[in-house]
């Protein structure tokens, strides 16, 4: 047997396990949380916090910090919500996706992301093998339905959706919208957050034009970049949101763009990676690390290849 042949069912059984581990390790707390509605299960939100963070250690970001705290403010004023939120992160490498949904859910959740109510999957570990899609519908659905059962304010984060089978993500269609129930399950203060490179060509290339025309990044609005994004995920046969009922039924509350990062933004993630390393902050080093990554176009050099990604491992080459 090859080991792409025990690949999968490694990968089913570990999804099963998971599904199954919150009913086995139910304590008084998790049997409050399936039963009575105004359980929070480790939802401690601090939103002035994430608020901070996200201005002084995101950069390069206007759009994501204002649709990340217009989603979840609005999100969490609502006391009876008629859907989840549903947050859906474009962009290219390095630009920032997964370190905004690990800080989201920080913010949220005790324990972050390691909070037994934060739950992430990964198309490649989870999901590896095209022919099982069918055995995959039915697992993530029971999945999904299992958690929320044990505690209806959950957190799902789907990453790499660029790399999902196509059509496998629409079996969550029916914990999206925006019924009472589904299956017996209340699930109207879950969270959904989608990550996927998807779409990143389309934000660079209008973010060029931008540039091209003096525009400043603070300038760009989601109306300049939403309808290409939509377009681009929903018509690409290798996205996992081709043709998918998601973006059809309108289920994303919010399309958040994640634009590329020029060199002074990657000098402050030097900067930042610098102190969180304990290590002195020399503009020298700042500056040859900035220089040591590759930027785009080709004659303008404008952009950053990798965004801010690889500057933590290559600060060592320089001390």
């Amino acid at each position: 047997m090859g080991p792409g042949a025990a690949a999968a069912p490694l990968a089913v059984a570990l999804l099963l396990a998971a599904a199954a581990r919150p009913a086995a390790a139910w304590d008084l707390w998790a049997l409050r949380c399936g039963f009575l509605a105004d359980c929070e299960c480790g939802f401690e939100p601090d939103l002035r916090g994430l608020e901070c963070d996200l201005a002084m250690n995101l950069v390069g970001q206007p759009l994501v910090r204002q649709q990340v705290m217009k989603g979840v403010r609005e999100f969490l004023e609502n006391q009876n919500p008629v859907k989840p939120l549903v947050m859906s992160f474009h962009g290219s490498t390095g630009t920032g996706k997964t370190y905004v949904s690990s800080m989201l859910v920080r913010y949220l959740f005790q324990g972050g992301l390691q909070s037994p109510y934060v739950h992430q999957f990964s198309p490649i570990v989870h999901f590896p093998h095209a022919e099982r899609i069918e055995q995959y519908k039915e697992n993530l659905k029971r999945w999904i339905q299992g958690n929320l059962t044990n505690c209806g304010r959950s957190a799902f984060l789907f990453d790499e959706m660029d790399k999902m089978h196509p059509g496998l993500i629409d079996v969550i269609i029916p914990f999206l919208g925006s019924s009472w129930v589904v299956y017996g399950t209340n699930y109207r203060k879950a969270i959904f957050i989608f990550i996927s490179n998807a779409g990143g060509e389309q934000i660079i290339e209008m973010t060029l034009d931008l540039w091209r025309a003096r525009r400043d990044r603070e300038e760009i609005s989601l109306q300049d970049l939403e309808p290409a994004i939509s377009k681009a995920v929903f018509e690409n046969p290798q996205s996992g949101f081709w043709k998918s009922g998601i973006i059809n039924e309108h289920l994303i509350d919010f399309v958040v763009p994640f634009l590329p990062l020029k060199r002074h933004h990657v000098k402050q993630c030097v900067i930042s990676e610098l102190v969180q390393q304990c290590l002195e902050v020399r503009p020298d080093v700042i500056q040859e690390v900035a220089d040591s990554i590759p930027y785009f176009p080709e004659e303008e050099k404008i952009f950053s290849s990798t965004g801010c990604k690889t500057v933590a491992s290559r600060i060592s080459f320089f001390f």
